[in-house]
């Protein structure tokens, strides 16, 4: 983007920092893609003229020479290269275009919605399993492209709608990473419906509200790379492509919806293997070290889901989440199993002890503290940002509405501000609501009030938060869990301060389960604003109008209300979650992020937490920080993001290590994809791939949990081991864990190594 304030004579040159940037008046910086790659200075037919934008700054270059006069950019349009005569007629061919265009229609409504079906319900599983989301803004598009490419009248602004309401309702599910604390603390048994819809809705909408000002500070002035972002506008554009290569684009767009189908398929097929137990569900193994009874392991889980997640987080994050590992299992895990001394207890259980109880508590500190110093760089963004949107408000109010790009036109500030308190007034019943229900009905005032002034506060700072680690990481790596950690010690903490000292002793759950809800509502607001920013940047990059976008947020996040609560419940009674009141360990679901929050607000309201452990997880997350700091001011691709080290820390290692695998595997494609004749295509490819794997197995487990709630057996799929039906007919197949662990394992990476392949091929082949 060119600055406002530079005359138009300096404008020989586009800096590589700015991806995209529309003008009102028909000009176009067009984005070239993936992050790192130069942009592109591409013509822009207006009015039946096609202009290039080079030759239109040599041409008022010279005319400047000729007038000694200097032609200065419009204060609230991207560009102006025009004379006012030559503005006028272009203004009135982009209004036109703007009116007639499709982009917030009701088809386009309809498809996002059933989308959201599949893919919130496909992201509960995931969060529960591996205790990481993913974005569901690419295979969103690929799908919207491939349903709307039969409408004439499609447009790409049309697509963006649909991955926009998709992806919202998708996010909306990391609502798992606190509401299942409430189950674990043994407050609820089951989801009711109406409580959990509202907490997920009003939480979201607030989220919307509060991207609003933030895209100004973090997407439009703010050279963030949004990695899933860009990637999903690239998406669109290969889809929607008019150029002169339209049929070349449309090849890779079916290229790329076979990369996501086939993902799916073969991801699905795998995990549906590894019900009958045919194939083992992982490889691991738990052993003993050192004199003093130490103990430590791994666990590679065969999961395409949490491969296909590492190829999208690369490199830099599976490195870190690898280091987060060994400081767990390398020295926490074995420093203090061994402090106990026990030779007798089972080295697995030792091994699990020794982690939930201590070494969690040490990446929660690591954790905090990268959320303390991401927030630390935003001041002066978030100013800036807020003061443009009072501005483009004013400009308004001015008559001037006109004036602004169609990329600058959000909802209205005043809008936003009485959207916000309006959500107020229901949150405000909820929690007396709930303060009632849980026996806490005399200080009902103090909730309520404290209540809603700490989720007007903290939900603001966590949107910060999570926005900027979402521009700078992508919205699948941002740090919500950390701020849950941070959110859920806050709350307690000013519930021990304001209500403790007045009520029973036995109120403590009671007291636990308030945090959590409060905790719950301030997590979705994070969640949404996190993932919004992510979309409003394809947006921009694409010439979406905002406030149409933001609209389709909101019915994302209804749309995806309706669905997470009943999803949550089959999940619950199907599998249960790890640490809760009569789950089964074997079958339970980790779900680590909802039981670590739930610990620490129950170790901060009944006082017996160790907080030396989270500030050894804090010194942690210090050296880490500086680290990354110097290698981001010393090397130009190394980096080591404190978030995904604490992660690392406290994730088990069945959710981390298969995700160090895909990352690797992911940078070894994109090496060989380098040597392509098409490299950025063919990465596009590995990236919608790595979303189907995702997609297909998250889909599959709604099936198998069906399929077991319904079930009175343990494992109703199983063939082979103890409960398969072939063991009670060939009783040699009872005993198949080890073949079990060989065959999977093999299977496994032939498939990963064979899909690769079949990429690399299909890409020179539809690419050229």
């Amino acid at each position: 983007m060119i600055p406002r304030s530079v005359p138009v004579s300096r404008c020989g040159s586009v800096s590589s920092g700015n991806r995209a940037a529309g003008g009102i008046n028909g000009l176009k910086f067009a984005a070239s893609g993936l992050v790192g790659r130069a942009p592109m200075i591409s013509g822009y037919s207006c009015g039946g003229l096609a202009v290039s934008t080079l030759a239109i700054c040599q041409r008022f270059q010279k005319s400047e020479e000729k007038s000694k006069r200097a032609v200065y950019l419009d204060p609230f349009a991207d560009s102006t290269l025009f004379s006012a005569r030559t503005v006028g007629h272009v203004k009135a061919n982009q209004q036109l275009r703007e009116t007639t265009r499709a982009e917030l229609t009701i088809r386009g409504i309809v498809i996002g919605v059933i989308i959201t079906l599949v893919f919130t319900a496909a992201n509960i599983y995931a969060g529960l399993k591996a205790a990481l989301t993913f974005s569901t803004s690419i295979p969103a598009a690929v799908i919207s492209m491939a349903i709307l490419r039969s409408f004439r009248d499609a447009t790409i602004q049309e697509n963006n709608i649909v991955q926009t309401v998709a992806s919202a309702a998708g996010t909306l599910s990391s609502i798992i990473f606190v509401l299942p604390g409430l189950i674990m603390i043994g407050y609820w048994t089951e989801f009711p419906f109406w409580i959990s819809f509202w907490i997920c809705a009003l939480g979201g909408i607030l989220g919307v509200m509060y991207s609003i000002p933030l895209r100004r500070a973090l997407v439009t002035n703010s050279d963030l790379p949004y990695p899933e972002g860009v990637a999903c506008a690239e998406v669109l554009k290969v889809g929607s492509s008019g150029s002169a290569d339209v049929a070349s684009k449309m090849e890779q767009g079916r290229a790329g919806l076979l990369a996501v189908l086939w993902g799916s398929i073969v991801s699905a097929a795998f995990a549906l293997i590894i019900e009958t137990q045919i194939f083992a569900s992982d490889v691991a193994q738990n052993f003993r070290i050192g004199r003093k009874g130490g103990v430590t392991g791994y666990d590679f889980s065969l999961s395409f889901l949490l491969f296909g997640i590492g190829h999208l987080v690369g490199l830099s994050v599976g490195i870190a989440m690898l280091i987060g590992a060994l400081i767990g299992w390398g020295w926490g895990v074995p420093h203090y199993s061994g402090l106990a001394h026990d030779f007798t207890t089972p080295v697995a259980a030792l091994a699990r002890a020794a982690w939930s109880g201590k070494v969690r508590y040490i990446g929660a500190g690591a954790i905090g503290i990268s959320a303390i110093w991401t927030l630390l760089k935003l001041g002066k963004p978030l100013i800036s940002g807020l003061a443009s949107a009072m501005a483009a408000s004013r400009a308004r109010k001015a008559g001037k509405a006109e004036t602004l790009p169609i990329t600058e036109r959000d909802i209205p500030i005043g809008i936003v501000g009485l959207v916000t308190l309006v959500c107020m007034l229901p949150i405000g019943w909820l929690l007396g609501d709930f303060g009632n229900a849980s026996g806490l009905g005399a200080h009902l005032p103090t909730l309520i009030i404290g209540g809603v002034v700490y989720i007007v506060l903290m939900s603001f700072f966590v949107s910060a938060v999570c926005g900027y680690m979402a521009g700078l990481i992508g919205s699948s790596n941002s740090p919500l869990s950390g701020i849950g950690i941070l959110v859920v010690i806050g709350a307690a903490l000013l519930l021990v301060i304001g209500v403790k000292p007045y009520v029973s002793p036995d109120a403590g759950k009671a007291l636990m389960a308030f945090a959590l809800f409060t905790t719950a509502v301030i997590f979705n607001v994070a969640a949404i604003a996190n993932n919004n920013l992510q979309d409003l940047k394809t947006g921009q990059l694409v010439d979406a109008t905002p406030w149409k976008q933001q609209v389709a947020l909101v019915i994302g996040v209804v749309a995806g209300a309706l669905v997470i609560p009943p999803v949550l419940d089959l999940m619950n009674h199907t599998y249960g979650f790890a640490g809760a009141p009569g789950a089964d360990p074997r079958r339970a679901l980790p779900a680590p992020q909802a039981g670590l929050i739930s610990s620490l607000a129950k170790g901060v309201i009944a006082a017996d937490i160790d907080w030396s452990l989270i500030g050894i997880g804090a010194l942690i997350g210090v050296g880490i920080v500086l680290v990354d700091e110097i290698l981001a001011r010393t090397t130009k691709h190394m980096r080591v993001p404190p978030l995904a080290v604490g992660l690392g820390i406290y994730l088990p290692t069945s959710s981390t290590l298969m995700i160090v695998v895909g990352a690797v595997a992911g940078w070894f494609y994109d090496r060989r994809a380098d040597r392509t004749p098409r490299p950025e295509a063919t990465k596009q490819l590995g990236v919608l791939l790595a979303s189907g794997l995702i997609v297909g197995e998250g889909i599959i487990a709604v099936v198998i949990s069906l399929i077991r709630a319904f079930s009175s057996k343990p494992a109703p799929l199983a063939l082979v081991g103890p409960d398969g039906a072939l063991a009670k007919l060939i009783p040699i197949l009872a005993n198949f864990e080890t073949v079990g662990i060989i065959l999977g394992g093999l299977a496994f990476a032939a498939i990963a190594i064979g899909l690769y392949r079949w990429i690399l091929r299909l890409a020179p082949a539809r690419g050229q």
